[in-house]
């Protein structure tokens, strides 16, 4: 029988931080371009700034934060975001002048529609219809 009891109290995922050269950029790209809510924007220490965008709706969040010491911007994130509409988004975004894939890829069942895109420093994000 599998023991159901964890060593934790993680609940879900709150937050994913991605490296990003101009914080202003970054939350113009996301607010404008993607249509994200920017859900935080305060200062910390010695003039950092600690800043999340989201989805509407969406639990986790994005920080936008320049990267640590020995890091660069332009990263492959590995994060995915849920669309109900994968080819309206990719046009929406192409016409947007976001760096969007040329076009959805579609490996068929049960793989759903998908693409990537790239923010406004090249970090890679992927979109994928659910649902």
């Amino acid at each position: 029988m599998t023991d159901t009891t964890t060593s934790t109290h993680i609940t879900q995922i709150a937050t994913v931080i991605v490296p990003v050269s101009d914080q202003d950029r970054a939350i113009e790209f996301f607010v404008e371009k993607l249509g994200f809510e920017k859900r935080s924007d305060t200062p910390f220490g010695r003039g950092d700034r600690w800043v999340e965008v989201a989805p509407t709706g969406a639990a986790s969040t994005i920080a936008l934060m320049p990267p640590r010491e020995g890091e660069s911007v332009g990263i492959p994130t590995r994060v995915g975001f849920a669309t109900t509409d994968a080819d309206a988004d990719h046009a929406s975004l192409k016409a947007q002048g976001v760096d969007v894939d040329e076009e959805v890829m579609r490996m068929g069942d049960p793989v759903p529609p998908m693409f990537f895109f790239r923010d406004q420093d090249g970090n890679q994000f992927m979109v994928v219809e659910m649902g």
